[in-house]
């Protein structure tokens, strides 16, 4: 090679360099969404996205999302935990105790981040909710604090009510909010009976023997199982005639008569702040559990009307909803 022909391609190579690191391709970022429902129920799918968009990850751009759906059925979710996390991840999002519970048996290293919860540390996920520990963070709902207000807001709707079922999915334990509402209904002078059902083809019967026992109303304890199932609640609701309360809107979306909890879109929407902490180097450990610190109300009049009932005007006044 001559002395003009080596400083041509030095020049050349020079000049290369730097477009060449410039185009390195930048790190995707990998999710696994592990879902109780199925896609179809995407006011909260939707939710997480809107959050991940709001920090700049963009699904099929800078971040990929692998996704897993129970479909209702929540005895699916440890294969579909160990099914998740043998994908390279970077997190893995869900939401509930069943799903918590399957994940940390699939992984003690993959950072978790549920959207919603009850009390990790009671239920052993977390050290303290400021500084969890372990692989474990995001939100909790404390649905057993809420307990006496729902009770309330059913009492002061429903005339005259004195025995109030409570509607028990097995496949979701939730044994301190079911406490917190028999004692709530002791509190409030109600006779509270507890209905268990384990599957969809149980509720029928549930409504059939809260009828027969003069029950007047229901309430729904929080479930997976049977929010994948609102429709179907709503229809026994009006054909019993039992005005029932639930801990979210979308039950009254659906026709169910009133909800009071938190915005469940919302929570999701704020648990992508926790994947935005972790893709930029934070532990979930380190991470303390939020707690929402508002919730809605929301009636649905038009279920009110089937149901032969009037809603008083001091809670119309508080609703932040009422669908006509």
């Amino acid at each position: 090679m001559d002395r003009r022909t080596f400083l041509g391609a030095l020049a050349s190579g020079l000049l290369a360099a730097p477009h060449a690191a410039g185009q390195q391709v930048a790190k995707v970022w990998r999710i696994g969404y592990l879902g109780n429902g199925n896609p179809t129920q995407s006011a909260t799918l939707n939710g997480f996205r809107l959050g991940l968009r709001e920090f700049g990850w963009l699904e099929g751009q800078n971040v990929s999302i692998a996704y897993r759906w129970a479909d209702g059925n929540l005895d699916r979710l440890p294969a579909l935990a160990s099914d998740l996390v043998k994908v390279p991840l970077d997190v893995l999002h869900l939401s509930g105790f069943p799903a918590v519970r399957a994940a940390l048996q699939a992984t003690r290293t993959v950072p978790i981040v549920s959207a919603l919860m009850g009390d990790p540390v009671a239920a052993g996920f977390a050290a303290s909710l400021a500084r969890p520990g372990g692989n474990v963070t995001g939100l909790t709902v404390q649905f057993q604090d809420l307990a006496t207000k729902q009770l309330q807001m059913l009492k002061e709707t429903v005339a005259k009510v004195v025995r109030v079922a409570i509607l028990y999915d097995l496949t979701t334990p939730n044994a301190d909010v079911l406490q917190a509402a028999e004692a709530a209904a002791r509190a409030l002078g109600l006779k509270g009976r507890v209905l268990s059902i384990r599957a969809v083809p149980d509720l029928e019967g549930a409504f059939r023997t809260a009828r027969a026992e003069d029950a007047k109303a229901m309430y729904v304890m929080p479930s997976p199982m049977l929010a994948r199932h609102r429709p179907r609640l709503a229809e026994l609701a009006v054909k019993y005639q039992l005005p029932g309360i639930y801990e979210e809107k979308g039950y009254v979306a659906a026709g169910g008569l009133m909800s009071y909890g938190p915005n469940f879109p919302d929570l999701f929407r704020r648990s992508a702040s926790y994947v935005d902490r972790i893709f930029k180097g934070a532990k979930p450990g380190d991470l303390p559990i939020e707690q929402p610190t508002t919730f809605e109300l929301v009636i649905n009049l038009k279920t009110a009307k089937a149901l032969g009932l009037t809603i008083p005007r001091s809670l119309l006044q508080q609703a932040d909803q009422v669908i006509e």
